[in-house]
C-alpha cells in the first residue's frame, strides 16, 4: 500500500528537480546572452566613437558660436574634456554613461541637475542613476533629450512596418506552400521577386506618385500635427519598408513548410488520419512559426534603431534622420548616440528572441544545460 505514494512522491520529485535544471540552465542562457550583449554594445562604443572623433571640425566652437572669444572657446573644451586626448575622453565618456547622479538616495534626481556642467547632458533614472550620452554640438541639447523626443517615432515606423512584412509575407508564404506547382505558388513567388528587386528607395517614390500625387489618398511626407495627421503619414513609410521585407517573410515561409511537410511527423498523422488541414495547420504551420520569429525580432530591432533611407525620404522625424544629420553637421556625440542607441535595439531585440525561443522550444533548453 505504501509503495504507490512513494512512487508518486518520487516522481514529483523528479519533476521539480528538471524544473529547477530547466530554470537553472535558462537563467545560465540568460547571463551567457547578456555577456556577449555587454561585449557587443562596448565594441560598437568604442568604433563610433572613434569614428566621431574622426570629424572634421571644432566641437568647441561649434557650441560657443563663431563669435565666441578664444577664451570662451578654451573654457569649454576644459568643461567637456575636449582638450584632452581621445582616449581620456573615451574613458570619461565610459565612465559617464551610466553613473550615480548628484543625490544617489533618491528614487528618481530632479533633472534640475543639468545646470552642473558635470551633469547638464544627463538623463535621471531610478535609483539615483543618471545617463549620459554627451551634448549635441549641434542642438545644444543633451543627446538623451534628441533620442527621447526621436526613438518613439522610429518605434511607431518599425512597429507598422513590421506588421506590414508579416502579414503580406505571411499570406504569400502561406498561398505558395498550400499551392505548391500551380499557378498560386508561381504567382507568390514572382511577387516576392519582384518586391525583393525593388529596393525603398524605388518603392517609396512609386507609393507617392500613385497614392499621394494621384489619388491623393494620403499625405507625401511629414509627421503631421493631430493624432490623425500622424497615422496617415505613417502608411507610406511602413508600406514602404513593409513591401520590401515582405519578400523574404514569404520566402521563409514557403520554403520551411514545404520542408516541414516531408517530414515524417507530418506523414504521420496523415496516416493516423489526420486531414490535410490539420496536419498542414497544427503539424507544418506550427513549426514554421520559429523562423519567422527570428526574423521579425531581429527587423524590430534593426527599425527601432532607424531606417535611414524611408525616414529621410518620407521626412519622418527618427531616429535615422537623426543620425545623418549628425554626420552631415558633423556631431560626433549625438553620432555616438544614435548608433548606440541603434545597437542596443538589436542586442535586446536579440535576447528577447532567445529568451522567448527557449519558452517555445523545449529542445532549446535541454542544449542549452
Amino acid at each position: 500500500m505504501s509503495a504507490a505514494p512513494s512512487r508518486r512522491t518520487a516522481a514529483t520529485s523528479a519533476a521539480r528537480a528538471g524544473r529547477a535544471a530547466a530554470a537553472g540552465a535558462a537563467i545560465a542562457h540568460l547571463l551567457r546572452r547578456l555577456g556577449w550583449a555587454a561585449i557587443v554594445i562596448a565594441g560598437v562604443t568604442a568604433v563610433s566613437f572613434a569614428i566621431a572623433h574622426l570629424l572634421p571640425g571644432d566641437p568647441a566652437r561649434m557650441l560657443v558660436g563663431p563669435q565666441a572669444s578664444a577664451a570662451d572657446v578654451d573654457r569649454v573644451r576644459a568643461v567637456y574634456a575636449l582638450d584632452r586626448p581621445v582616449p581620456v575622453q573615451f574613458a570619461r565618456f565610459v565612465r559617464r554613461l551610466v553613473h550615480l547622479g548628484p543625490d544617489p538616495g533618491a528614487p528618481r534626481p530632479h533633472a534640475g541637475a543639468r545646470g552642473d556642467p558635470e551633469h547638464r547632458s544627463c538623463a535621471a533614472g531610478p535609483f539615483g542613476l543618471h545617463l549620459d550620452l554627451g551634448y549635441s554640438f549641434h542642438y545644444r541639447k543633451p543627446v538623451v533629450d534628441l533620442l527621447e523626443a526621436k526613438a518613439p517615432r522610429s518605434l511607431e515606423l518599425a512597429l507598422a512596418a513590421l506588421s506590414v512584412q508579416l502579414l503580406l509575407g505571411f499570406a504569400l508564404g502561406l498561398v505558395a506552400a498550400a499551392r505548391r506547382g500551380t499557378a498560386w505558388d508561381h504567382a507568390a513567388l514572382g511577387v516576392t521577386l519582384l518586391v525583393a528587386s525593388a529596393p525603398t528607395i524605388v518603392i517609396g517614390p512609386a507609393l507617392q506618385y500613385v497614392l499621394a500625387h494621384k489619388l491623393r489618398l494620403l499625405p507625401y511626407d511629414g509627421y503631421g500635427v493631430t493624432a490623425a495627421d500622424h497615422l496617415r503619414s505613417l502608411v507610406l513609410p511602413a508600406l514602404t519598408l513593409g513591401l520590401f521585407g515582405s519578400a523574404l517573410y514569404a520566402r521563409v515561409v514557403r520554403e520551411e513548410l514545404r520542408a516541414l511537410l516531408r517530414q515524417d511527423f507530418v506523414r504521420t498523422a496523415r496516416a493516423k488520419g489526420a486531414s490535410r488541414l490539420r496536419a498542414f495547420v497544427v503539424h507544418a504551420l506550427r513549426n514554421a512559426l520559429l523562423p519567422l520569429a527570428t526574423l521579425a525580432a531581429l527587423d524590430l530591432g534593426a527599425l527601432a534603431g532607424g531606417a535611414i533611407v524611408t525616414e529621410r525620404l518620407f521626412r519622418w522625424p527618427g531616429v535615422g534622420s537623426m543620425a545623418v544629420e549628425a554626420l552631415q553637421n558633423r556631431d560626433g556625440p549625438l553620432l555616438v548616440g544614435t548608433v548606440l542607441f541603434a545597437a542596443a535595439a538589436i542586442v535586446l531585440a536579440t535576447v528577447a528572441l532567445d529568451l522567448a525561443a527557449l519558452a517555445l522550444d523545449p529542445r532549446l533548453r535541454s542544449r542549452s544545460r
